[in-house]
């Protein structure tokens, strides 16, 4: 028997809206298989199974709003006999219960007519925390209505929300992380020489950004310093075998998230493009996937294109780093004793002291700056 639960999908999330369940009871699940659709203050993210077995029970109704870690559904697997399944759902029930006691205890019983209760279904409505208006406090359809259109937030609202959960997030970061933060200046010109050469013979739609070159060399980098690729938590790192790179993106109503684009180590260019064009537009459109919100091992932002020449981010707690890049621009530099103009980036690391000093962040940062001045090793 396993209970689905709820997942952190980052360090900043408490509790999750469910939207609607992708599987039916009685349907075989497969790890990987995305089984519902959870609302955060940041997204719509698709959440997967990453265990296999049958849906014996959902558990939580759409439109219901719970905290992280909360059993969703019940899956069973080969060999659980009636009596299992019946005593974990048992234990499940008390667990909600108690957990709802002073609420529970402070209501009565209400009237509440058939039409009302299936609208609140087609709306995903919970019809016990919708206040009645009709006689003697009996929920209506008008009630089941005005509650759902409170909650669902205005665009304005979503995007405060969201903000105050990205200062809270970035606000515990500071706190609890003891930041440091280098920098180092890139000599691009043999990357942009090599992008344009090679984007000359790639059709339009799979030519390349530099922010691919960017990304590739982070990931080949932290898999060559892992001190800054993982995540410290309780009480110690934990550096990741695999290199899954959030990156930052900005949102249309405003705010940022970092998805990951996994194993980009291991990517050709054209698979890390591809990969990041659909993860920009997925996240925009409010479509990612729990796996993507969860598991960052290190996080880019590119700030660039807002004409920025450098950024010193703040770190996604349990992350332990995050890399900067700014604009390219044409500035002076030494080359075998002469000032030339060449085009340079400003690359910074913010890294978490608990897990790596500043001799292994220049180290890291020396490799970036090696592999983006010789791009035909990425």
């Amino acid at each position: 028997m396993i209970e689905f639960k709820l997942p952190s999908l980052g360090a900043d999330m408490e509790k999750g809206t469910l939207l609607e369940w992708r599987v039916r009871p009685g349907e075989a699940v497969t790890k990987g298989q995305v089984v519902g659709v959870v609302d955060t203050t940041k997204a719509a993210v698709d959440v997967e199974s990453w265990q296999e077995g049958i849906v014996h029970e959902l558990l939580v109704e759409p439109g219901a709003t719970v905290a992280v870690g909360t059993t969703l559904a019940v899956l069973r697997e080969p060999g659980d006999t009636p009596e299992q399944l019946a005593s974990a759902r048992a234990r499940i029930a008390a667990a909600a219960a108690a957990a709802a006691a002073p609420a529970v205890a402070a209501t009565t019983e209400r009237r509440v007519s058939p039409a009302a209760r299936k609208r609140a279904q087609e709306l995903g409505v919970d019809i016990d925390a919708v206040q009645g208006a009709g006689p003697q406090g009996a929920v209506t359809i008008a009630d089941v209505e005005r509650g759902a259109a409170a909650k669902t937030p205005a665009p304005a609202d979503r995007a405060r929300a969201l903000r105050q959960t990205i200062a809270m997030a970035m606000a515990r970061s500071k706190r609890e992380i003891p930041h440091y933060y280098l920098a180092e200046e890139i000599n691009l010109a043999s990357a942009l020489d090599w992008l344009r050469r090679e984007n000359e013979r790639r059709p339009v739609t799979e030519r390349l950004l530099v922010a691919c070159l960017y990304l590739k060399a982070v990931a080949l980098a932290a898999r060559k310093h892992p001190a800054v690729n993982g995540f410290f938590l309780d009480g110690q790192f934990r550096p990741s075998a695999a290199v899954h790179l959030g990156v930052a993106i900005s949102l249309r109503g405003g705010g940022l998230i970092a998805p990951a684009i996994h194993d980009v180590d291991r990517l050709s260019l054209a698979g890390l493009m591809r990969g990041m064009s659909d993860l920009v537009t997925r996240a925009r459109a409010g479509s990612l996937r729990s796996s993507e919100m969860s598991d960052p091992t290190l996080t880019v932002t590119n700030l660039g294109e807002q004409s920025v020449d450098s950024v010193f981010g703040v770190i996604y707690p349990p992350q332990v780093a995050l890399v900067g890049f700014g604009q390219v621009r044409d500035r002076p530099i030494v080359v075998q004793g002469e000032v030339r103009p060449a085009p340079t980036v400003t690359a910074s690391l913010s890294a978490d002291h608990r897990a790596s000093d500043g001799h292994d962040g220049a180290l890291f940062l020396a490799t970036v700056r090696e592999l983006l001045q010789h791009p035909e090793s990425l």
